[in-house]
């Protein structure tokens, strides 16, 4: 009912021309940038969070149900890049399987991909079909498929656990991976982060982020969880890493 309301409050604007849209969105943001400065900034801000998930939303429509920035920013390239054929990878919180099936079908990897999701789950084994691409439902943090992994993904996933470094710890004991490639939001991406906090709004990127990092502060958690750093690139405003077990 709650989405059938938001739907038929919506149809007047979406049967307006664009032009007439836009010229009542600018006067609604007008009319909330000349309140008191820091109500202004703030109202301004919630908005910006709000419209940045829209345009999420119709980006994905536009690429046909993966997010564009898969293609625009390259990132997979890195986790490609640094996989050889014949290795069995470990793809933890693999969404929709986009980074899977490239490690499967560009580097030549046997990957399991895991997820919560039983829908993305179902969605990853619809639209990627490969002989070295399994995709299964569980929970990485004790799920985890029988056997050594040479390499474990966290593409977008520390960011969202709690307990980061007991996680590293387990997750590297069971499975025993040589090295991780992790791929984390950076905190210090934009001067709005500060200000969001300044304003006492919610600061992170995404409603279920418990954290973002700056290089030192991701680097300092990867040694407590007993990695060495090989490599860490800063790109996207993201953080994009090599880790290596210390010895």
């Amino acid at each position: 009912m709650k989405a059938l309301l938001k739907a038929l409050g919506a149809l007047p604007f979406r049967l307006m021309p664009t032009r007439v849209v836009q010229r009542v969105i600018s006067l609604v943001l007008y009319a909330a940038s000349r309140r008191h400065p820091a109500a202004a900034v703030r109202a301004l801000l919630d908005i910006e969070r709000v419209l940045s998930g829209y345009i999420d939303e119709a980006g994905m429509r536009y690429e046909g149900g993966i997010h564009p920035k898969h293609r625009l920013t390259r990132y997979h390239d890195f986790f490609v890049d640094r996989v050889k054929a014949g290795e069995r990878v470990l793809d933890i919180g693999c969404g929709y399987g986009a980074v899977a099936h490239s490690l499967a079908t560009r580097a030549g990897a046997v990957v399991i991909g895991i997820d919560l999701s039983a829908a993305n789950v179902a969605h990853a084994r619809r639209r990627f079909v490969h002989t070295g691409l399994t995709f299964v439902v569980g929970d990485a943090t004790r799920d985890i498929p029988d056997g050594r992994f040479d390499v474990v993904i966290a593409s977008n996933i520390m960011e969202h656990l709690e307990d980061r470094v007991r996680f590293y710890r387990s997750l590297q004991e069971r499975a025993r991976p040589s090295r991780w490639l992790v791929r984390v939001p950076a905190e210090d991406r934009d001067w709005r982060v500060p200000l969001r906090r300044e304003l006492g709004l919610f600061a992170f990127s995404d409603p279920t982020h418990v954290t973002e990092y700056t290089r030192r502060s991701f680097e300092a958690e990867a040694r407590e969880a007993g990695f060495a750093v090989v490599e860490a690139q800063v790109n996207w405003g993201e953080i994009w890493a090599e880790l290596r077990p210390r010895a």
